[in-house]
């Protein structure tokens, strides 16, 4: 049971380096909820899948393409959550963003129910993001 959700994550993480969307969107239960952190334009809680391809397809905007989410270290299970550690990076015009963070996902029947990011400066962030 371990093993099948540290699959889960990994294809996540593969499919999302490889910039293969419909494959991320198929690891999603239809009403997964994305909680993005901060105080900035992109915080929130987004619900559903639609939803969660317009707060991505916002920040791939935003970022001209350059957003880049890479899983970093061991993926650690317990229960239903595995926590993935993260490193993120972004460019804005001259603005350039780079920092660890911790993803928690919430699996479900065999899907990610609920994906909670952590940033390692969330301060820092916002001001990348702006409002």
């Amino acid at each position: 049971m371990e093993a099948q959700k540290k699959k889960i994550i990994e294809s996540y993480f593969q499919a999302l380096a490889q910039g293969d969307i419909p494959k991320v969107f198929s690891l999603l239960s239809s009403d997964t909820v994305w909680n993005q952190p901060g105080k900035n334009r992109f915080s929130g809680s987004y619900v559903g899948i639609d939803n969660i391809g317009k707060l991505l397809g916002s920040m791939m905007e935003d970022t001209a393409g350059s957003l880049k989410v890479v899983q970093n270290g061991d993926l650690m299970v317990n229960k239903n959550l595995v926590i993935a550690t993260v490193e993120f990076s972004a460019q804005k015009g001259s603005k350039n963003i780079k920092m660890s963070g911790v993803d928690l996902f919430t699996i479900q029947k065999g899907k990610i129910k609920e994906i909670n990011l952590f940033s390692g400066n969330q301060k820092e962030e916002d001001v990348f993001w702006g409002n």
